[in-house]
């Protein structure tokens, strides 16, 4: 698969069929998320993988009561809890030195894509949530001080073929060019 295929065609995945995603595979997921870029090469993260069915229950009871992913969390053949160490991305010598002491977020993210986007290569489905007490799943899976649950990412063989994803928005609708509100593309 291209890589602009990969990123056109990936989609949330809220279905999966029983197949058991073994530790190879999902080994190879959290690799691409390891060769993700960070800031200074932090490399932030922590993966906890659950196979644990009480467990998995246990951190899905923690989702919101609307979120849509309780289900496939609940069917999937693995959770992925992505995790980041606290206090190091946007630090200098234990010093918030951006404007944005979580950093980690933005390491988080590009490492949880890529992890998402090697899934989708593999025939794998995933889905990122966020949409819970992150406090609670932290107790659950015993996460130490210093460290925060990120996302949840259920992880297996889709049971269905995606459709094509929802509208995105033009280029032109965001892409500016030297200062806000001068568009580039007319």
């Amino acid at each position: 698969m291209e890589f602009q295929e990969a990123i056109e065609k990936r989609r949330s995945i809220r279905r999966f069929t029983d197949y058991y995603v073994p530790d190879e595979e999902i080994l190879a997921v959290i690799e691409a998320a390891r060769l993700a870029q960070s800031w200074a090469n932090t490399q932030v993260w922590e993966f906890i993988v659950v196979r644990d069915r009480e467990i998995i229950q246990k951190i899905t009871s923690a989702y919101s009561e609307t979120n849509p992913s309780r289900k496939c969390s609940n069917d999937a053949s693995a959770l992925i809890i992505a995790c980041a160490k606290t206090g190091v991305s946007g630090s200098k010598g234990g010093h918030d030195v951006t404007k944005y002491p979580t950093w980690f977020m933005f390491d988080m993210g590009i490492a949880v894509q890529n992890l998402c986007l090697r899934a989708h290569e593999m025939g794998l489905g995933t889905v990122v949530v966020g949409l819970m007490d992150h406090d609670r799943c932290k107790k659950v899976l015993e996460i130490p001080e210093g460290y925060e649950v990120v996302v949840a990412i259920p992880i297996g063989k889709p049971a269905t073929t995606p459709k094509d994803g929802p509208p995105r928005k033009e280029l032109k609708s965001f892409v500016h060019l030297d200062q806000f509100g001068r568009f580039m593309i007319a």
